[in-house]
């Protein structure tokens, strides 16, 4: 499998775990596996995006323009910032739930992610999904990195088997969490199959 996956953010979502999860599900698949972080300021927000490249045709860590078979997005203008990597047949899944920043206190833009989700919609083929609304469901916003993971391996945009994500869930999240994991990433994979039986009829 070659596949070309891009995991955008901001600081404190769990872009990294996610996008580690599925470096390692690939590798133990038996794919070759390069991948990088760009973190500005994560630790106050700032974005975060990583690059997954799985398979032998890859020969550097860093997706070019317009090479990215999906997009993963946490936050919906993070989305619009990086959607230069986006192939022309590529696809995006997006959490339609924004993060406002910290400049919006003092700036009062109005940012509430609405006009980077019609942007989106105009102009690429995405899933969307109100994670908040679904993480409440859950207990916790800290649930959307696994939600978004299960979203894109159900819809089948992310080539890896379910059973080989979930043990790498396990293998990398602290075991009193696991469960709740588990059942996150599995609620996100309903929501992507519900997607894909979509996109055939």
């Amino acid at each position: 499998m070659n596949k070309d996956i891009l995991i955008c953010g901001v600081g404190g979502q769990g872009t990294v775990l996610a996008s580690r999860i599925i470096a390692a599900a690939a590798m133990a698949e038996g794919s070759t596996v390069h991948s990088a972080e760009t973190i500005g300021m994560a630790q106050r927000g700032g974005p975060v995006t990583s690059h997954v490249r799985i398979g032998d045709e890859a020969f550097s860590p860093m997706i070019p323009n317009k090479k990215a078979d999906l997009i993963i997005g946490f936050e919906p203008s993070e989305v619009v910032r990086n959607i230069n990597y986006l192939s022309k047949d590529g696809i995006a899944v997006v959490n339609t739930s924004p993060v406002k920043p910290v400049t919006e206190s003092l700036t009062r833009s109005g940012y509430d992610g609405t006009e980077m989700v019609e942007y989106l919609k105009k102009n690429v083929d995405c899933i969307f999904v109100d994670g908040l609304t679904e993480c409440e469901k859950l207990g916790s916003v800290k649930f959307l990195n696994i939600l978004l993971l299960g979203i894109a391996a159900g819809s089948g945009k992310l080539g890896i088997k379910k059973e080989t994500i979930i043990d790498q869930i396990k293998a990398r999240v602290k075991e009193k969490f696991i469960e709740a994991n588990t059942n996150a990433f599995l609620t996100g994979y309903e929501i992507g199959k519900t997607k894909e039986s979509q996109d055939e009829t």
